[in-house]
Parts: C-alpha cells; structure tokens; sequence
C-alpha cells in the first residue's frame, strides 16, 4: 500500500478506505477541510500501487495496522469508506484491535457474488478502469453518474497502475457471498451506513439494516452515489465532524 496523510499525528485520526478505480488521493479533497483538526491517513490499496502484489484483504488490513502503530496512533475517531471501499472497512472494523470510535460508509458496495460470477467480472472491471488511463479520463462519464476534470486524475493514476493480476487477486477475496462479519450491537450503534437515495448501491440498504439492526442507516435524498464527497466535499467534510463531534449526522436519518 501506499500512505499519505494530512494534519498533526497528535489530533484525532481519521482513517480512509477509498473506492474502486481510484487512488488514495481521492481523499484529498475532502481530507483539506479536516486537516487542521484531524490527522487524515489515506491509503492506497495495493491494487493501485505499480510494482506491489496485492495478496488478500487480511494483508490489506495487516499494512493499514502497521502504519498506524508505527504512527503510534491507538484510537481511531472516524473510519471512512467508500463503495467496494466498504468491503475492506467493514473487515477491518470486525478485526482490528485498534479502537474506532465512529464509521461511515458512504455508498457501500456490500454485493453478496458469488465466486464463478466475480470471477467473470474481473476482465470487465478491468478494460473499464485501465480505459481510463488509455483515454486520460474520457470513458469516465459512461461508467459513472458524473465527470469533472477535478477527479479524473485519480482515475487516471490507477488506470495507469492498475495490473490484472491484482484486480483478479482482490476479487478473490471481497464482495462474497457469505454472511456479513458480526459486530456488537455498542459498535453497530456508531456505524452510518448512508446511501444516496438514487444511487444503485441504495439496493444494499435493507441486506446491511438486517445485518446491523442497530446501527445508522440515513439516506440523502435525491443523491446519487458518493455524490456529497464529489460535488460538495466541504460540506461532507462538515458532516463527517459532526459525527465525531456529536454521534449524529448533519443529514435526515432515517
């Protein structure tokens, strides 16, 4: 993995698991708004790091720990993560001995595949993200709701990065079709799992409530998926405070 970060170590941490098809970077934005209070640590998954071999989530997760105790950092505030990001986080809540005060999940892809059919969707998620190195961002409206020049390097840097080898590696191991990790209802009570109530992953809203009857589950009407974190970073930085500062969030909860 790679790992970048904003702010003091000394202030209070906040840890970020990024998407699918992007780089750690893509915290940056919003990591801008936190940093003089919050030390932002943002990782890239070794998916997207050029000369890395991805191994397994329980690696993933082993390196993310390594850091932080290398930081000296015992407590995290608030865990972030985005999409197929939330399958990593969601493992690393269940495992970590490191204590997480509070967790996010912004438009969560928490799919249930089985194996034969993530297998066939490798070489597909494939072409889609190396594309977007090939064209220097162009593809990227026709595999996503929006397109601005302000995130396509981030797309572009790991189109550029990208190896088969380790999407096919990662694909192993996430999104399977097996019971979610159990967690005590005191951690589910400071979990949010939010949607946006257009986005596609709005599907997975009902399979997490089930899951994790106690936790968080607001949706932001009329959003499209990580639409806050793209067009509005500021204020969903915002929104991320409020949560550490109070245990609730800005936004109608449901």
């Amino acid at each position: 993995m790679k790992f970048q970060a904003m702010g003091d170590p000394q202030n209070p941490v906040i840890l970020f698991f990024h998407a699918m098809g992007v780089t750690g970077e893509s915290s940056f934005r919003v990591a801008e708004y936190l940093k003089e209070k919050y030390f932002c640590v943002m990782p890239t998954s070794t998916v997207y790091c050029p000369g890395q071999n991805y191994i397994s989530k329980q690696g993933e997760i082993h390196q993310v720990e390594d850091y932080l105790r290398k930081k000296g950092i015992e407590k995290i505030a608030l865990v972030v993560a985005s999409s197929i990001g939330a399958d990593l986080g969601l493992a690393f809540l269940a495992q970590t001995k490191i204590s997480v005060e509070h967790t996010f999940f912004d438009g969560g892809q928490f799919a249930q595949i089985s194996k034969p059919v993530r297998k066939i969707m490798v070489p597909f998620l494939y072409l889609a993200i190396k594309s977007l190195y090939w064209t220097k961002g162009a593809t990227l409206g026709k595999i996503m709701w929006y397109s601005d020049e302000r995130i396509k390097p981030y797309f572009i840097q790991a189109g550029k990065n990208l190896r088969y080898k380790n999407l096919q590696r990662q694909m192993t191991d996430s999104l399977e079709d097996k019971e979610f990790p159990e967690l005590s209802e005191k951690i589910q009570r400071t979990i949010f799992f939010e949607f946006g109530s257009i986005e596609e992953h709005y599907k997975y809203r009902e399979a997490v409530k089930k899951a994790y009857p106690y936790g968080n589950f607001p949706v932001l009407e009329n959003h499209n998926h990580m639409q806050m974190q793209i067009l509005d970073p500021k204020e969903f930085a915002a929104m991320l405070d409020s949560i550490i500062c109070t245990g609730k969030i800005m936004q109608g909860e449901e």
